[in-house]
């Protein structure tokens, strides 16, 4: 067996459908299996996959057990020499699956190899990124990554100065596609389930440089992800959930006084931003309803920052 093809699945029924034709229409030459790991869905969608794929293995969740430990449900029962964690929202292009395990094959010191990746409207997704630090927080936090994305040094957390045309060594890579390697996963150990989503990955491959291994990315194996689609069902909670999984990483890439300076900044951002929208919403207007969410949800974020609890509904 090449590669086992794990599919995390909660509540997007239609695009799995999708993904998983993708899967075996572009898979190319490759051995490979496909296991879905459905997180208590009640859209029908583990359902669906046992009427419409009788090929694929599907483990059923009793309850939403998160995104690593689920990929580690089916990584525990996978047999390919390569496992590669395959987001649901995602559509496999061109034999990707083929391409990213003969390139795994050509570089042996790689541990995780990530691919080419679009969004649904063909504009590039920067799915590269540098490991988290106070310095790529604060060029987050004051726009400053944005503004000025294609300038090396202001650009570094995500790579958006670079044009993701050639292959290159990266810090990590995004989970939508993450084909790993199994003899690193031996060594190393699954995915954290510290984190119940976000920065997973980037502990993994941050674990794995640790031991000696690379994360390389491949512009030969394409993608179209459409981005979020499991997370945007409740993307409050998940804006929380992806502030607090980064806090955890930092403390435990560089510290506890680092975490405590990160969250401070994310306190302080959240408390700047709060009198502008305050602004936008009493004026009115086109731009109040989107202040208001943004309102809202600065006013949760900043309430997580200073109590450390995520809300119960959460």
């Amino acid at each position: 067996m090449d590669v086992s093809i794990i599919i995390v699945n909660w509540n997007t029924r239609d695009i799995l459908r999708d993904c998983l034709r993708s899967v075996h229409e572009a898979a190319g030459d490759v051995c490979f299996e496909v296991i879905v790991v459905d997180n208590d869905s009640a859209d029908g969608s583990a359902d669906m996959v046992a009427d419409e794929f009788a090929g694929v293995r599907l483990i059923r969740n009793q309850r939403n057990v998160g995104f690593a430990p689920a990929n580690n449900q089916g990584i525990a029962a996978s047999q390919g020499r390569y496992v590669l964690l395959l987001n649901s929202d995602t559509v496999v292009q061109d034999g990707a699956v083929a391409k990213s395990v003969r390139f795994a094959d050509a570089h042996p010191d790689a541990a995780v190899v990530g691919c080419h990746t679009v969004f649904g409207d063909g504009r590039l997704q920067y799915n590269c990124f540098t490991f988290p630090s106070l310095l790529n927080l604060a060029l987050s936090l004051t726009q400053l990554a944005r503004w000025f994305r294609r300038n090396r040094f202001f650009g570094r957390y995500r790579l958006t100065w670079w044009d993701y045309a050639t292959a290159r060594q990266v810090d990590a890579v995004a989970g939508c596609f993450m084909l790993v390697r199994r003899t690193a996963i031996d060594e190393v150990g699954p995915m954290s389930e510290r984190y119940f989503m976000y920065s997973e990955d980037s502990d993994w491959c941050w674990r794995f440089r640790e031991r000696g291994w690379t994360t390389w990315y491949t512009p030969d194996a394409r993608i179209v992800h459409l981005y979020d689609a499991s997370g945007s069902q409740a993307r409050a909670e998940m804006h929380l959930y992806q502030r607090r999984s980064m806090l955890m990483f930092l403390e435990m890439k560089s510290g506890g006084a680092v975490k405590a300076i990160a969250n401070a900044m994310f306190c302080l951002a959240s408390i700047v931003r709060l009198p502008g929208l305050a602004l936008r919403r009493v004026l009115g207007g086109q731009g109040a309803e989107s202040a208001r969410r943004q309102w809202e949800l600065s006013v949760a974020a900043l309430k997580f920052h200073l109590s450390g609890r995520l809300p119960r509904s959460s």
